[in-house]
Order: C-alpha cells, then sequence, then structure tokens
C-alpha cells in the first residue's frame, strides 16, 4: 500500500507562546488542537483517529483523548524524538488510507524553558539498555552532535563558517517572524566569534530551548473535497532509524541516507525537483548532515553547499526553514519535526511571510532528526505537494 495522494495535511496551529508561564502541558496540547481544527474548517466531534509521543503528559493518548474530549477509533503513540510528528504524519497517511480513521489530529507540547526537562532529559537513561556502556563517559546533547561536527571537518574539510551560514540563513528568516525567540540577523563572524560550548559547535550552531507546542490534522480525500483551506497532499515518506552498532558506526551520515530515498521512491520525484526544505535543525551540523543524505548535495561537499546564502529564500537555490526554524524562532518541548511540517505546510499554501515566501512553491519537504546525532537517532521525511 502507497499513501501518495491518500491523505492531506488540512490544518495546522504554532503556539505562539516561548515561555509558557501558567500554562500547564495539557492546556497547551488543547490549545494547539483547537488552532489546527479551527484552521481546517473542522470540530472536535470530526476526530476519530489521535496521534501524540513521549511529550503528552499522563498515560499518552489514553489521557489527551480524555482530556481533549476525543473519541477516536485510532491512536498512534509513536516515540522517536523530534521526529516523531513527521513519522506521525506519515502514519496518520497510513492509517487513512487503511481506512482506520479519516480526521487524525496530531499535537505536540513542551514547557522545557520554564521549568521542564532540559534536551536530552527526559529520558530515563538508567532503564536504557545503551546506559552501562555509554554513561560512563558522560555523553551529553552538545558533545554528541559536536563529534559529528569534528568528524565532517576532519573527514571533508568542512570549517566553522561554513556551519555559520546555516544559522546566518536561519537569522535572516527569523527577522520577519514576529514570535521568533531570535529575530536579529547575524554574521558568519558573529556565529564563529561566539562562545565554544563543544568544540567545534559555538553557542549561535545550537538551537534556542523553548515552550510551545503545535498540531496537525490530515483528512482522507473525501474530507479535504469538503474544506476551503487550501490542500496540501502527502506524496511520500520514510522513516528509519540509525544506532551505534555495536561501535562499529560511521558518524557522517544520518538516519536520513534510509528514510529520504524511500520518501522519494514513493513520491515519484527527485531532490533536485524540491522548490523549500523544512529541515531539523538543532544544530547546524544537522543540517549540513541532513542535506548531504537526502541527496541535495555529494556526501562532504555540504559546507559548500550551505555556504554564501544558498539556504536563505529568494537569494539561494534551496531556501530552508523559512519560520526561523529551531535555531532561531522556536524548538518546542525539544522537539522540532512538527514546526518543520507546519512551515513547509505554509509555504505550499502560500502562507509564509511575504518576504520568505517561496515563489511557486508547489514541492516541499521536511525532514525530523530525534535522540543524537552521534549516537541513537530517528530519522523520518515527509514529501508534500500543493494539491
Amino acid at each position: 500500500m502507497t499513501i501518495k495522494g491518500k491523505a492531506y495535511i488540512a490544518g495546522i496551529y504554532e503556539h505562539p507562546t516561548r515561555k509558557a508561564d501558567g500554562i500547564s502541558l495539557a492546556q497547551i496540547h488543547a490549545d494547539v488542537a483547537r488552532g489546527a481544527l479551527a484552521d481546517a474548517g473542522l470540530s472536535r466531534d470530526d476526530v476519530d483517529g489521535y496521534f501524540c509521543a513521549g511529550d503528552a503528559p499522563g498515560l499518552g493518548p489514553m489521557s489527551m483523548v480524555e482530556y481533549l474530549g476525543l473519541k477516536p477509533r485510532h491512536v498512534d503513540s509513536t516515540e522517536t524524538g523530534g521526529s516523531s510528528y513527521v513519522i506521525h504524519a506519515a502514519h496518520a497517511a497510513e492509517a487513512i488510507a487503511a481506512g482506520k480513521c479519516k480526521v487524525a489530529l496530531v499535537t505536540l507540547a513542551g514547557k522545557p524553558r520554564s521549568g521542564g526537562a532540559p534536551p536530552g532529559g527526559g529520558r530515563k537513561p538508567v532503564d536504557s539498555p545503551d546506559h552501562a556502556f555509554e554513561a560512563p563517559f558522560k555523553p551529553t546533547v552538545l558533545n554528541l552532535y559536536a563529534i559529528c561536527a569534528r568528524r565532517h571537518m576532519h573527514e571533508f574539510g568542512t570549517t566553522a563558517e561554513q556551519l555559520a551560514w546555516v544559522k546566518v540563513a536561519a537569522s535572516q528568516h527569523a527577522q520577519h517572524n514576529p514570535h521568533a525567540m531570535l529575530r536579529d540577523v547575524v554574521s558568519v563572524e558573529q556565529v564563529v566569534s561566539s562562545p565554544i560550548v563543544a568544540d567545534p559547535l559555538h553557542r549561535l550552531d545550537c538551537c534556542v530551548i523553548s515552550d510551545g507546542g503545535g498540531a496537525l490534522v490530515i483528512v482522507a480525500p473525501e474530507i479535504a473535497a469538503t474544506l476551503k483551506r487550501p490542500k496540501v497532499r502527502i506524496i511520500g515518506a520514510g522513516e528509519a532509524m540509525k544506532n551505534v552498532n555495536g561501535g562499529l558506526v560511521d558518524i557522517t551520515y544520518s538516519g536520513a541516507v534510509w528514510s529520504g530515498p524511500t520518501a522519494f521512491a514513493e513520491a515519484g520525484v527527485k531532490p533536485a525537483d524540491i522548490k523549500y526544505v523544512s529541515i531539523y535543525d538543532s544544530f547546524t551540523i544537522t543540517v549540513l548532515m541532513t542535506l548531504e543524505d537526502l541527496g541535495f548535495c555529494e556526501k562532504g561537499k555540504g559546507g559548500r553547499f550551505v555556504a554564501d546564502g544558498n539556504l536563505i529564500s529568494g537569494v539561494g537555490k534551496l531556501p530552508f526553514n523559512t519560520d526561523g526554524g529551531g535555531l532561531c524562532n522556536n524548538h518546542p518541548g525539544n522537539r522540532g519535526g512538527m514546526t518543520k511540517v507546519i512551515e513547509a505546510v505554509r509555504q505550499l499554501r502560500g502562507e509564509a511571510h511575504p518576504a520568505v515566501q517561496v515563489k511557486n512553491c508547489d514541492l516541499a519537504l521536511a525532514h525530523g532528526t530525534g535522540g543524537f546525532l552521534g549516537t541513537r537517532h530517528g530519522s523520518a521525511t515527509l514529501i508534500m505537494e500543493r494539491a
């Protein structure tokens, strides 16, 4: 079974808050659910499928279905960190194609900035099978990405200045987003002169930590036909897990080398056909490696590909993260896959900010990376088209 053309993204909503004092996680889930359903022109009573990940409080879908007042006949609580919501979009399309539901709601909420878990702190390391082997070496989120950057530099000659161009592009876009946490445009020099946090990554190579959330409403074709909003069709998806393979691992590539080709094959398109990309940007190195692994440039040439403004809308040939992404806009719950899908839908609808809207944007890709680039992570790729 293919999901190509079997489901449409009908509703999107991104919570405007970046610091959610006085708001519970459940309330944020409810706010974004209400917003996405209103955007689609549907009601809570229309929802018959619900999707959430590990950010959902309580007993996941059991708690949230009750809190939201839903009566679904299909639920999914797949957990792959920040890539979960890209996978959920695909799983919702699969469920719709299989006749399990017709209106799927996907919600995300997180509060790491106002007192929740720090990046990587939401897991229970003592319960994981890798704990006894890796914990003595004190891995952190920062150094598990920094080792990938350092290895990429060693293997391919990638430079700190090239990585900085990813942040520069994100900042060029964020200046037009009134909700973005960091709206100041930065230069390559400012990025590389910011403090080193984990060699070779600088402070400005890292994403923001924010509260917030988002939601998607994904529907069957017959439902989409009755709605007034612009239609965005899901045409391809891929998911993959990458791990350390007992220590025999090459950290110069990510799981996108498997999820990307699967998505492109199902969609029947090539990287060169894509007009806009939303790429998970936990760190600048994440973007560079992902673009290589998805086939937008050769392995090892990502540094040259992202340099000189090539990712800036209206300037470069591959606009990315036109909302400012995780590097500048937000990273709700330390899980950025949701906002990657949301901004891709905005672009396909022609509803991005006019200063960053990609002309004739009819084909877009969203990619999520969840976990740790230097060890185990989940990769998810979603390809969408304007219907």
